[in-house]
């Protein structure tokens, strides 16, 4: 039976500057999809939040050139600005129909973002488009 579920996932941006912030971007959106085989076709709506020291470009418009993405409701917010919250943080929540459980649900926290989460049972993965930083998915 078909659900709509969603998918978390979060990053770190080495600098405020486009190139940084599309770089880490396309590594998430790209573990995101792999991770959970996400079809593009069953996304219903994606919502990005950054910290307020991201300003250089929008994620939805990095998310945007991707293939099949065009179409998508995608949507920029400014994340909640917490004393001692993670720096140049980018998080995603992801709509989507699937006919996975919710346990099977993949949600991948890359570089700095890894910590986010601790309550979660991370394992490594690490590879080559994910940058120098050990990054932990949900398995």
């Amino acid at each position: 039976m078909w659900k709509v579920r969603g998918i978390r996932g979060a990053t770190t941006a080495s600098a405020n500057t486009e190139e940084a912030i599309v770089e880490v971007v396309k590594a998430l959106l790209d573990v995101i999809e792999s991770s959970n085989q996400l079809d593009p076709e069953e996304i219903i709506s994606v919502i990005f939040t950054v910290t307020k020291d991201l300003d250089a470009i929008f994620p939805a418009k990095v998310a945007r050139q991707r293939l099949l993405w065009k179409n998508i409701p995608l949507l920029d917010v400014q994340q909640m600005d917490v004393e001692g919250s993670l720096p140049r943080c980018i998080r995603v929540l992801i709509y989507f129909n699937t006919e996975k459980s919710q346990a099977d649900i993949i949600h991948c926290y890359l570089r700095e973002a890894k910590n986010l989460r601790p309550d979660w049972d991370l394992a490594e993965m690490s590879p080559p488009f994910l940058g120098n930083n050990n990054p932990k998915i949900k398995t």
